[in-house]
């Protein structure tokens, strides 16, 4: 990417401190890094460094795991022991000319480390506060730790997902985790503005737990307020809409969603049965509910006439249907490639391909995760530190 590029970004000028490591926190700081900040990661040599460099199976090479490389592009890293007095003071120097510090931390850890904005402000009143923790930095839980897949299960999501007569089933992904590093990447760019508003930075908290519970939305609400708690349907059926749900195909499935009126006269013309338009027992939302299983039978009996890919070609652009894909096909897909939503990038002797950011500014930069403490001399130069001084911390080990 040429510097013009790189200087468009949106995010340029902004300086992240990043404590973080394994998936959730670093995934919502690369949304960032992708945007242009400059995000610092502080890795404690000792342990490793980010747990993320070790989570096989496959690696690119020594404490390079392709885990790692998903999560952590456009990186810098520094390697810090924050427990020692040396470290913590290096790590004050660095925050007089950052933005944000970031942790995804067990939720008594931020205070214990002197990582929260009472800690902080001395060395930088505007200094923004991010924590991501399990289940918040307050309360019976905080020292907690959690994962993802528990996150689902108390949350009610194992209970909606696959079929009723199964057992209680997890999402393919770690979704939580993921929205979860999403959302404090939207809390750290609220607690930015304000700093720049007010002059002072603060304590922004996001937590696993919180955003699972916060994903249920509307069927949270009907619960609530109704006292009716969802259950799963089969074949993924839409709890309210028919046609809503999977079709098996000559070759395999396809998911329909006919969410629309209007979408069920459109899906009777493309598969021949124009004839269904105005069935008593089909013609509208609660009439096609009522005889969901009927339908679905007659549904099945045209579409497994067809193959997927036909069926797909005669939906296009007109009824709401996707082909049931695996992972291969869907990142195999020609309209993945038509919207380059592929990146390459040369790392290791070998290009790196990973998936681009879903932000689209018009430019994207390109550069692999970084070595563990790659940027030590540049970073540690640039806050005033001599070459023997950089040296002594090695020998140290304060970095």
């Amino acid at each position: 990417m040429n510097q013009n590029a790189l200087n468009s970004l949106p995010l340029k000028g902004v300086r992240i401190i990043a404590v973080e490591q394994y998936g959730a926190g670093p995934f919502g700081t690369q949304h960032l890094a992708d945007l242009g900040a400059e995000v610092i990661k502080i890795e404690n040599q000792a342990d490793g460094g980010d747990v993320g460099r070790h989570v096989g199976p496959y690696y690119f090479g020594e404490n390079d795991s392709h885990f790692y490389q998903a999560f952590n592009r456009n990186k810098k890293s520094i390697t810090l022991n924050l427990k020692s007095e040396q470290g913590k003071e290096i790590f004050h120097r660095l925050l007089k000319n950052a933005d944000i510090v970031f942790n995804n931390l067990r939720g008594d850890l931020p205070e214990k480390l002197g990582l929260t904005y009472e800690d902080l402000k001395q060395y930088n009143e505007k200094i923004v506060c991010a924590h991501l923790s399990a289940y918040g930095r307050e309360g019976s839980r905080k020292s907690w730790p959690g994962y993802d897949y528990l996150m689902q299960a108390e949350a009610g999501y194992l209970s909606l997902t696959g079929e009723p007569d199964g057992p209680p089933s997890r999402m393919g992904l770690s979704i939580i985790d993921l929205m979860t590093g999403t959302t404090a990447a939207m809390g750290m760019l609220a607690g930015l503005v304000g700093a720049r508003e007010t002059g002072k930075g603060r304590d922004i908290d996001v937590s696993l737990y919180d955003v699972a519970i916060h994903n249920l939305a509307y069927v949270g609400v009907w619960y609530l307020n109704e006292g009716f708690s969802l259950k799963r349907e089969p074949f993924s059926s839409h709890p309210s809409l028919t046609p809503s749900q999977l079709y098996r195909t000559q070759d395999g499935w396809v998911f329909l969603m006919c969410n629309k009126e209007k979408f069920w006269g459109t899906l009777c013309v493309a598969i021949e049965r124009p004839e269904w338009i105005n069935r008593p027992e089909y013609q509208r939302f609660p009439d096609r509910l009522k005889n969901r299983d009927a339908l679905k039978e007659e549904l099945e009996a045209v579409l497994t006439t067809r193959t997927t890919e036909e069926w797909m070609k005669a939906f296009a652009g007109k009824v709401p249907a996707a082909p049931v894909y695996d992972v291969a096909q869907a990142l195999d897909n020609d309209f993945i490639q038509e919207q380059e939503r592929i990146l390459e990038v040369e790392h290791a002797g070998r290009k790196v391909r990973s998936i681009a950011s879903p932000v689209r500014v018009g430019a994207h930069p390109l550069k692999a995760a970084p070595a563990m403490g790659e940027h030590n001399e540049e970073l540690l130069s640039e806050v005033g530190y001599s070459e023997q001084e950089i040296r002594s911390f090695k020998e140290e080990h304060v970095i």
